[in-house]
């Protein structure tokens, strides 16, 4: 298997299923290179609340109830399960601490951090900073304490996130997910022409890579 094989990814920060889905894509990406397969690999902007204010008053449970019609006990369930798969993944969600907020300037980050060639790195960190750590995604400031982290330059990541000069490659990614009919994240396109959609099982990423490589 010569041939690199690309995989282009829309993911929410604030999507559970989206942090579970990019460890089971890492096992398979291992599992394929591993065999000999190549990937490159790029991340693109989904918002599955583009209304959600930066400073939302409640707890996520509230957020649920609110937002999707929910009853609380249904919602608080729905969270106990969702814990405990990511826990299979090596993942330690604490709902209690996660601060609800809009993921607009956390997807300009991403942007950012991808002309920096890390992107894959601030992605990383945000996923853990937001569902395991508690801290709050949605402000410039706390957004380049976590670049900061990863090695980019604070001032720098201050300009980009208050000039909004990513904010179109933003839109364009969301624009694109239209245009592959990307309801729901995380989805993942394969080779440009093979879609695989939600958090699946690691062996359905790696039949799908090697059925790319082979060109099926």
């Amino acid at each position: 298997m010569s041939q690199t094989v690309k995989v282009d990814i829309w993911s929410d920060i604030a999507c559970p299923w989206c942090f579970i889905g990019k460890r089971r894509f890492e096992t398979a990406a291992a599992e394929f290179a591993a065999s000999g397969g190549q990937l490159e690999v790029e991340l693109h902007s989904f918002e599955l609340a583009p209304d959600t204010p930066v400073d939302f008053d409640g707890s996520e449970i509230d957020f649920l109830v609110s937002h999707k019609g929910m009853p609380a006990a249904q919602v608080e369930q729905m969270l106990d399960q969702m814990t405990h798969l990511a826990t299979t993944e090596g993942l330690s969600y604490n709902f209690d601490a996660l601060q609800h907020t809009n993921t607009v300037k956390a997807h300009e980050l991403l942007h950012f951090a991808k002309s920096k060639g890390r992107q894959h790195e601030m992605s990383e960190r945000l996923f853990a900073a937001y569902f395991e750590e508690g801290h709050h995604i949605g402000r410039v400031d706390d957004l380049a304490d976590l670049a900061v982290e990863i090695g980019l330059d604070r001032d720098e990541t201050v300009e980009a996130l208050t000039s909004e000069r990513f904010l179109p490659a933003v839109h364009a990614d969301k624009d694109q997910a239209v245009t592959y009919g990307i309801s729901g994240v995380p989805f993942f396109v394969i080779d440009g022409r093979l879609g695989v959609s939600g958090a699946q099982d690691p062996s359905v990423f790696v039949d799908v890579l090697q059925k790319a490589a082979a060109g099926e």
